[in-house]
């Protein structure tokens, strides 16, 4: 017969791959709703500026060079201090000594007082009345770090996760998949219908989140940073995970 103590870790990893499943589940949905405010909310009032489809910004910038428009150093900076802000996600996550899920809570409170840093910051200095000027700048690296942390998030604590970040990929694997599953043929991918159903919840989120971001700023201005910081406490606060 088992050991207690076997028993014991059998019943904790049971657990665990429980636990991160549910998180797998919900988490990413959510999050994608409040990458989906602030990409909108920071494109709007600061600047035309993705913050959190940073490489976006490669694209605006290309054709604005072509065009003979003028060079926005924002743009130029915001995936640079996007990789130093990973780093830094990433050097919190090795000194908090966590591993797995348990990272969920420590990294949801950083893009939370990031994102809460972004709000202050536009209430105080109303950076979109100068949208590409040095305090929009600077409330755009704020906002484009919070975002590296929520996609340094899922892929230290949920690997498996789908990408809240990458709504392209997700619209290719929803359609694909979908016409695999309609299809009387031998499907051309493996069937994996959570991770459909996962991909559509990503999308719908983050269109969501696009929806009520744009008619909170054509309202609220620059308080439309309310919302993305609200979203991300009650994050912190419903997901907690075992340590």
């Amino acid at each position: 017969m088992p050991a207690p103590a076997e028993n014991s870790a059998v019943l904790q990893q049971t657990n665990a791959a429980v636990e991160l499943s549910h998180l797998e589940a919900r988490l990413p949905p959510f999050l994608s709703v409040i990458a989906g405010m602030v990409d909108l909310i920071g494109f709007f009032t600061l600047g035309h500026i993705f913050t959190a489809h940073v490489t976006g910004n490669l694209v605006v910038a290309a054709a604005e060079a072509v065009h003979g428009g003028p060079f926005h150093l924002t743009q130029a900076l915001a995936i640079p201090v996007f990789m130093l802000a990973l780093a830094a996600v990433w050097l919190i996550a090795q000194n908090s000594h966590r591993r797995g899920p348990s990272l969920v809570s420590p990294l949801l409170l950083v893009q939370f007082v990031l994102l809460a840093a972004v709000l202050a910051f536009s209430a105080i200095a109303k950076p979109s009345a100068a949208p590409n000027g040095l305090v929009a700048g600077i409330a755009v690296m704020i906002a484009v770090s919070a975002m590296a942390c929520q996609y340094a998030l899922l892929r230290l604590a949920m690997p498996r996760a789908v990408s809240t970040a990458v709504m392209t990929g997700n619209l290719t694997n929803t359609v694909l998949s979908l016409l695999d599953s309609l299809s009387k043929r031998r499907p051309l991918l493996p069937v994996d219908a959570d991770r459909l159903k996962r991909s559509v919840h990503l999308l719908f989120g983050f269109l969501l989140g696009c929806l009520v971001a744009a008619y909170a700023v054509s309202v609220l201005g620059d308080w439309a940073w309310v919302l993305p910081v609200a979203l991300s406490g009650a994050a912190f606060a419903w997901f907690r995970p075992a340590q």
